[in-house]
């Protein structure tokens, strides 16, 4: 038996996600292009888009010895908080959703990596993928690993997503919305579901 011949999902250009938005709303409060001015960046870069996290957050707490379990997660675990700067506790953790809406084609699959400006700090975001044919604004997951408090800007840059596209011909079988998944067209910060 011969080897087999893999073709690599190919990453998107800033011009393909213009179009994208454009012609199929994949992102809505779409940010044309980068801005940069006095914020943590956020728009359209060569290769991705910097998605914003809005001025919704949970932080999670010890008040009340809660324990965080994800079959069972019991909202009393965190505070809830508005407002344009989120100061998350040392070595603590926040949820937070993002300003834009996303709309994932069939064909396309994308990963999310943390902003620099963020990761120098000590804080990290976690986003997993979103799965072909996803749609939803996304929930953020962010950790400060620092033994200080750190901030959070709202309405600016949280994490990167890049999108990748099967070739023609060899899209998914079944897609995020085939199989009903339990996070699709999710509106504000979701909690874990069973």
């Amino acid at each position: 038996m011969g080897p087999i011949y893999c073709a690599p999902m190919s990453i998107k250009s800033d011009r393909w996600i213009r179009r994208m938005a454009r012609e199929r709303r994949m992102i809505e409060l779409f940010a044309d292009s980068q801005v940069t001015a006095g914020v943590i960046s956020f728009g359209v870069s060569s290769y991705g888009y910097d998605m914003r996290v809005a001025p919704e957050f949970r932080i999670f707490t010890n008040a009340l010895s809660v324990i965080v379990d994800p079959k069972q997660f019991d909202p009393k675990s965190f505070v809830e908080l508005e407002g344009d700067v989120c100061v998350v506790p040392p070595n603590s953790f926040a949820l937070a959703r993002s300003v834009e809406y996303f709309r994932i084609p069939r064909n396309v699959l994308t990963l999310c990596v943390g902003k620099s400006t963020y990761a120098r700090c000590g804080i990290i975001t976690n986003v997993t993928p979103f799965e072909p044919e996803w749609e939803g604004f996304v929930t953020l997951e962010i950790s400060n690993t620092t033994p200080l408090p750190a901030k959070i800007y709202a309405n600016e840059g949280i994490a990167q997503v890049l999108f990748f596209t099967a070739d023609e011909g060899d899209e998914c079988a079944v897609s995020y919305k085939d199989k009903k998944g339990k996070y699709q067209a999710q509106r504000g910060i979701t909690l874990p579901k069973l």
